[in-house]
């Protein structure tokens, strides 16, 4: 893969998002998805369509000029605790008999609601509370809680914030959830990048391919689209020099990103860079080709309008002049 942007917030916007930065914030892949595939085309759950695990990337507005609607629920907490605190869900040091008396207190207090029981705007409120309760003291909390799966596969995955990560995407992706994204920090190596590596490459080698055989095992890796990528790669070159230690840059020349189910073919290369990893020598692959190849797979037209309630006239995908074309060699 290739962009050329070595800067954190341009880079993982062009690479989220396939598109230049320019006036307007675009949303990216995940609340496009969630426009298309949630609340409204027949999503029925409670949990959000777009779910990050756990806390956001922060370096652009995701829902861009979708607006809050189809902005990421992030989880907070630590799937790898004994209790999963999600953020609205699992409230700390707060005990369901203690939740519950709030509630009950709150409703005591409510003498408007009381004198009005049939406002539509108060009704629309209670719809809410319902659904947040719901969310508390339901299925969705249950789906959260990872004491109930074995403890053999907790192990696979690993015992660490990604692999548990892991896990609880394929607990969402079983639920129906449209999008899940993990953020898995501590890539960013510039110094003693290779004792980094010691500690994050086991982690990254359980989680990962423990989900792929999850997925299969599941029957579920043919309908769900796995896409592993930084937004950008790291220096070919190792800084040695103090401060850095064996460091390495951001470089966003050449890089790579993988892919796997959803109609993608497996054991597949597509482009190659010359010998010593500086440039692409030949299929260049653009974050705009990756995305637009995503899209077409799960049935969202790369080519059709974006539908908004700010009567913009864009379609889900530009027409880039830095284009290498769709995935056609692994679609």
């Amino acid at each position: 893969m290739t962009h050329g942007i070595n800067s954190h917030e341009t880079a993982s916007y062009i690479v989220q998002t396939g598109r230049e930065p320019g006036r307007l914030v675009y949303p990216c892949v995940g609340a496009v998805v969630s426009l298309f595939k949630g609340y409204d085309h027949g999503y029925k759950g409670l949990i959000p369509p777009y779910i990050v695990l756990t806390q956001p990337q922060g370096r652009f507005s995701e829902a861009g000029f979708l607006g809050q609607r189809y902005k990421p629920f992030a989880t907070g907490g630590d799937p790898n605790q004994s209790i999963f605190a999600v953020e609205g869900i699992v409230a700390r040091g707060i005990s369901d008999s203690r939740q519950r008396s709030r509630r009950k207190l709150l409703h005591s207090l409510d003498s408007l609601g009381k004198a009005m029981p049939k406002n539509p705007h108060f009704e629309q409120l209670d719809r809410c509370e319902e659904n947040a309760y719901d969310l508390m003291f339901g299925d969705a909390r249950k789906l959260f809680d990872l004491s109930e799966e074995k403890d053999e596969i907790r192990e696979r995955y690993g015992r660490n914030t990604f692999g548990q990560s892991c896990l609880m995407a394929r607990r969402l992706v079983e639920h129906g959830v449209p999008y899940i994204t993990i953020n898995y920090r501590g890539w960013d190596t510039h110094k003693q990048h290779f004792e980094t590596m010691r500690r994050k490459l086991p982690e990254m080698d359980a989680g990962l391919a423990t989900l792929l055989q999850d997925l299969t095992d599941r029957r579920l890796l043919d309908s769900t689209i796995i896409w592993w990528s930084g937004e950008f790669g790291r220096g070919p070159k190792i800084q040695w020099k103090p401060p850095w230690n064996g460091g390495r840059s951001h470089y966003g020349k050449c890089f790579s990103a993988v892919v796997a189910g959803g109609g993608f073919k497996g054991g597949q290369v597509v482009g190659a860079s010359n010998s010593n990893g500086t440039e692409v020598a030949k299929r260049p692959v653009y974050p705009q080709d990756l995305i637009a190849s995503m899209y077409e797979l799960l049935g969202i037209d790369p080519d059709g309008p974006l539908p908004n309630t700010r009567g913009l006239q864009v379609k889900v995908m530009p027409s880039a002049e830095d284009s290498g074309g769709r995935l056609k060699e692994i679609m």
